[in-house]
């Protein structure tokens, strides 16, 4: 394809992926309100309420929160259709056994994140909300407001489900030929020190509890991630076996 041609076929993948965004952030808007999930997110902190109730600290503060929430939802429902576009634009340039690794992943993904963002919230969220209202006193008075609970809570669920993607993300380096499972199995040390690191900020630092939550799934998926390169190289083998087989003199 020429290269204009590329550019027009972008210029349409693009597009849609906007299309998909804004049709996902109107759902996202419907579902937030519809299922409350302002008070699904506010359920977690409810005991520490005195009316079970979060501070709101201004008139706009209320819909802005919601609209927020309904651009987070919308882009994760759009994400499949984001996702498909990419896939659409850059597969053809991809070989066969490269397509056949790379689609199973993106299913593993979606498991992968939806079970990094329910260990946030049913285990890591509540101890961190333990810890830090266990320091309140006599001589202090809790007053939560909804922004920066909100924020905290959406960038703990994020957190935990965006890194809960590791396996994925070295199952695709893996199949393209960037990593390979001595390399990883080499720079295991490392890779946890980085982890340490990464988990310390998406986490609560002060919290120790919640930093161990995260981090040792993540020291679990990296291992899994090298299993996984690891059935990866095994499978390339075994074609390259096969395939030298069939070009080999006399089989022909």
């Amino acid at each position: 394809m020429p290269f204009l041609d590329h550019l027009e076929e972008l210029r349409m993948r693009i597009l849609w992926s906007l299309v998909a965004l804004l049709v996902g952030v109107g759902i996202g808007f419907w579902l937030v309100v519809k299922f409350d999930v302002l008070g699904l997110l506010i359920e977690p902190v409810r005991p520490y309420l005195a009316d079970g109730k979060l501070t709101v600290l201004g008139p706009t503060e209320p819909f802005m929160i919601t609209l927020k929430l309904a651009i987070i939802v919308g882009v994760l429902l759009a994400s499949p259709v984001v996702i498909q576009q990419a896939w659409a634009f850059v597969s053809p340039a991809l070989l066969p056994h490269e397509k056949r690794a790379i689609i199973p992943t993106f299913a593993l993904g979606l498991v992968l994140f939806c079970a990094g963002a329910a260990m946030a919230y049913f285990a890591a969220l509540p101890v961190a909300l333990k810890f830090f209202q266990g320091f309140l006193t006599d001589s202090l008075q809790s007053m939560l407001t909804v922004g920066p609970y909100i924020s905290f809570v959406v960038r703990l669920l994020l957190g935990f489900g965006l890194v809960f993607e590791l396996p994925v993300v070295v199952l695709l380096l893996t199949a393209i030929g960037v990593v390979d499972s001595k390399m990883l199995a080499s720079k295991r040390r490392h890779a946890i020190l980085l982890m340490t690191i990464v988990a310390s900020l998406i986490t609560p630092g002060d919290v120790i509890l919640v930093t161990v939550f995260l981090m040792v799934p993540l020291i679990l998926l990296y291992e899994l991630s090298i299993s996984l390169a690891r059935l990866v190289e095994r499978r390339r083998a075994a074609r390259a076996e096969v395939e030298s087989e069939h070009w080999a003199p006399g089989t022909m």
